[in-house]
């Protein structure tokens, strides 16, 4: 969903900059929910106010809710068959290669030198390896860039160097 999300909102029809996607992507991600689901919540207040968010919401989840309802309601009938499981397992390949884009290009998009480089890898090896819960990377992550940016703008930038020059 987030890379066709992305090619909709911001390349077809621009009711967001990449920057404005990639910061309701953060939100989205700490408020409960499917990420792409409140996504497009957030981008449907934006355009339109409640009326948008809550059809912005309804646009995206009902065309699954119709499809997945159908399918599960023949689903048992065919779920021992031999095809069926090979398309399962073709249709997981293809969404764990459509998250990894999605990962590739939020990063190239976020990381912006070794400060925030540094900030990536240590929440990535936190919650993969360390099995710390997502939560605590982001909301660290988002009192960093918060007092960063205040420190920023109370020395005027003079002393320390903007998010994407601290290369």
């Amino acid at each position: 969903m987030l890379p066709m999300l992305t090619r909709a909102v911001v390349n077809e029809k621009k009711w967001a900059t990449e920057e404005e996607l990639l910061n309701f992507y953060a939100v989205a991600q700490l408020t409960p929910g499917i990420i792409a689901v409140n996504t497009a919540t957030f981008i449907g207040a934006k355009q339109k106010g409640i009326a948008g968010a809550v059809f912005a919401t309804l646009g995206l989840i009902f065309p699954s809710v119709v499809i997945i309802t159908l399918i599960a309601a023949f689903l048992h009938n065919f779920s021992g068959n031999e095809t069926v499981q090979s398309a399962f397992a073709g249709i997981r390949i293809a969404a764990c290669a459509l998250v990894t884009v999605s990962v590739f290009k939020l990063t190239r998009q976020s990381v912006s030198g070794v400060i925030t480089g540094f900030i990536a890898v240590l929440a990535f090896v936190s919650v993969a390896f360390i099995g710390l819960s997502p939560v605590f990377p982001i909301l660290a992550a988002g009192l960093f860039g918060t007092a960063r940016a205040r420190v920023v703008s109370r020395v005027g930038g003079a002393v320390l160097s903007a998010p994407e020059d601290d290369e």
